[in-house]
């Protein structure tokens, strides 16, 4: 396992990652345990999440699973107590935990809205809410949520999901105002199209064009990856981005600028 210059001369910090069995989450957890510092990966499977830390435990990382359903605030609270008791106090916090659905408007019933705005805005919320005690009685902490590039441009048939990032985004420049004093940054990524689990599954049944077909339709040429996310993740959560909070750093190849 190979240390970014990004955080040399940085200590090693205790960082919780949600969604990270695969896709974004599981590349920020990756560069994060790269990075040399301790990881929790989150997700709603656990197997998965274990096989992952299993993986970065064998390149000689600091990492544990925990299995939990972001949008059950009881469980949320317990997972993070199990990161507590394992590693330490929480540090650093990245929300990828999410999930998508194609609808029109019309079909969009009460339950599948409420599924949508509970794991991605609500998810986001009780997370960010159980960890900063944490950051605040250490007077230091970064948290980086994911949204969207769709809360900023808009997506055909999905006004849920739209919605619920663009809460994300919201709810990140509001925490950013009220943690600031605290010593805590609070950002958000909103990416446009990577390559992920996720979305080649969207692909498979239909309900998106395709990676290499949008791809190369991006500006600078091909679509995202996890890694280059993680990147710009590790660099908020680095000493580097101290002064940086309440900002949308699109990470995008220039697909919404």
């Amino acid at each position: 396992m190979t240390s970014s210059d990004n955080t040399k001369g940085t200590a090693s910090r205790v960082a919780v990652v949600t969604g990270a069995a695969s896709g974004i989450g599981l590349g920020v957890a990756q560069r994060f345990a790269a990075d040399g510092h301790c990881v929790a990966l989150l997700d709603l499977s656990l197997d998965a999440a274990e096989q992952a830390a299993a993986a970065l435990r064998q390149e000689g990382a600091t990492a544990i699973a925990v299995g939990v359903d972001v949008a059950d605030w009881a469980a949320v609270t317990s997972a993070l107590d199990t990161v507590r008791s394992e590693l330490g106090p929480i540090e650093m916090l990245v929300t990828s935990a999410g999930i998508e659905s194609f609808d029109a408007v019309e079909d969009i019933t009460p339950e599948l809205w409420q599924r949508i705005i509970d794991v991605n805005l609500t998810g986001t919320f009780s997370c960010i809410q159980g960890a900063i005690p944490d950051m605040i009685e250490a007077g230091w902490g970064r948290i980086v949520t994911i949204s969207s590039s769709s809360a900023q441009s808009g997506a055909p048939k999905m006004a849920h999901y739209v919605a619920s990032k663009g809460g994300v985004i919201g709810l990140t420049k509001a925490l950013a105002v009220d943690l600031a004093r605290s010593g805590i940054t609070v950002n958000t990524i909103p990416p446009s199209l990577v390559d992920t689990p996720m979305v080649r599954n969207a692909e498979a049944k239909g309900d998106f064009p395709g990676v290499d077909i949008v791809g190369p339709m991006i500006p600078l040429g091909r679509a995202g990856t996890p890694e280059d996310i993680a990147g710009a993740c590790a660099f908020l959560c680095s000493d580097d981005g101290s002064y940086i909070t309440g900002q949308v750093i699109g990470v995008n190849g220039g697909m919404y600028v």
